[in-house]
């Protein structure tokens, strides 16, 4: 094949057979094809777009260039959970034990914050003492007696992705929905899973900006995961406003475990039993996870979890050593809090990454006292940043103060699942 004509096809709104699709990619991985003519069939891409056929091809292509992880030693129907990213998304860390203690087995692998949205393996490294770098045998075993294992990517899995991914970063062609739909789904089907829900987030905080966009994201993972052969389905839901009270790593966890306990976020929770249904339902698993919730299983099984990867919960999580109240200027309604604000805030104070070398502090955050739909007079405590010093912590306050906004009217709180997508359609949320 010519390289040439390959890219000219796409440029002027032809479709790839999935010959070229490998042509490209194995071409770009040994070095034969430079990053310059990449580059162009990228942007040619995000100008054309892809068809279905083309999308799942190009996914293929991307889970056959790496390591794909063999579950067969595991019983029963896997069930991968993924989540586009958010502001306070613990979601996994409740979802994923309730659906184990329910019968399911749960094998994730997992991923790091990503500039404001947090990153599961970071929250889990909190714990004194866990490691999230399991390599396959344990991670297998792991799932078969405990039911959940949350572990790193092999450095192996989708190496494609890897590169075409940097190369988008600098090329202005990430916002490209075949792009994006194929790079998180080259992941999730080369961890091996049977079946996925995907949580597609929307909004202020979330990398899709409206619900048409999301639904339309969510609609094409979930036909490149059925045409892989993996049930798949998807849960679209708004990220305007932080989800639960926390935002940080220790905080998130902790958090998690008084959900789990039954203590938690009323938002949180509903949105985590949701989920842990839709994986039940993959899984053909005919257990409650409010059952699992009533009965402490969701908490004994995470608990079991973090011994298992080493964690020691007894010892305590970090503490940041300074805790600094935010006043309300003014009284009234909470409106809204704008969850990108409060995840920029939360990068300035090291929940996250800036650059990919950067070490996050497990210990800063934010928690939310006053959520939405709360009534609050003036001076009273909108939220608690947690710092690692004074100076830092004052320098965020005018920021996170303005996230909030409030009105003289009662507010109810937005319905945070918005849609629900399968291989039969979109329909909305209960």
């Amino acid at each position: 094949m010519n390289t040439l004509e390959v890219i000219g096809r796409k440029r002027d709104g032809g479709e790839h057979s999935p010959d070229e699709i490998e042509f490209l990619l194995s071409g770009y991985l040994r070095g034969d094809i430079p990053d310059y003519q990449m580059a162009a069939w990228l942007m040619a891409i995000c100008i054309r777009g892809m068809t279905r056929a083309e999308t799942l091809a190009l996914t293929r292509a991307m889970v056959a260039s790496g390591e794909v992880l063999d579950l067969s030693a595991i019983e029963g129907i896997k069930v991968d959970k993924h989540s586009t990213g958010g502001v306070g998304d613990k979601v996994t860390l409740i979802a994923a034990p309730l659906a184990a203690a329910c019968g399911v087995k749960v094998p994730k692998l997992s991923g790091r914050a990503l500039a404001h949205t947090g990153g599961t393996l970071d929250k889990l490294e909190s714990v004194p003492g866990l490691t999230v770098d399991l390599e396959p045998e344990r991670f297998i075993r792991q799932v078969r007696e405990v039911g959940i294992a949350v572990a790193a990517q092999s450095p192996h899995m989708v190496p494609a992705d890897k590169l075409l991914y940097a190369l988008r970063d600098v090329t202005a062609t990430v916002p490209s929905m075949p792009l994006i739909a194929s790079s998180v789904m080259s992941k999730k089907i080369a961890a091996g899973a049977d079946a996925i829900v995907l949580d597609v987030k929307f909004g202020r905080g979330a990398f899709m900006s409206d619900l048409a966009s999301a639904i339309d994201l969510a609609s094409e993972m979930v036909q490149i995961g059925e045409g892989a052969g993996r049930r798949t389905v998807a849960l679209v839901t708004a990220m305007d406003n932080p989800l639960g009270r926390s935002v940080g790593n220790a905080l998130e966890v902790q958090e998690a475990l008084n959900t789990l306990a039954g203590k938690g976020d009323e938002e949180l929770l509903q949105v985590s039993l949701v989920v842990a249904r839709e994986m039940c339902w993959l899984a053909e698993v005919n257990s409650d996870p409010d059952d699992a919730l009533r009965s402490g299983a969701g908490l004994d099984t995470f608990l079991r979890m973090l011994a298992a990867q080493g964690g020691r919960v007894g010892e305590g999580l970090p503490v940041a050593p300074v805790q600094l109240t935010v006043p309300s200027s003014a009284g009234g309604y909470v409106e809204s809090i704008d969850a990108l604000e409060v995840g920029l805030v939360g990068l300035e104070l090291g929940v996250g990454r800036k650059k990919k070398e950067d070490r996050v502090d497990h210990a800063a955050g934010i928690v939310i006292e006053a959520p939405v739909g709360a009534r609050v007079e003036a001076g009273a405590p909108l939220a608690v940043i947690h710092a690692r010093s004074e100076e830092l912590a004052q320098s965020v306050v005018r920021r996170l103060t303005k996230a909030w906004r409030l009105g003289a009217n009662e507010v109810k709180r937005p319905p945070h699942v918005l849609a629900r997508v399968d291989k039969d359609g979109v329909s909305k949320a209960d």
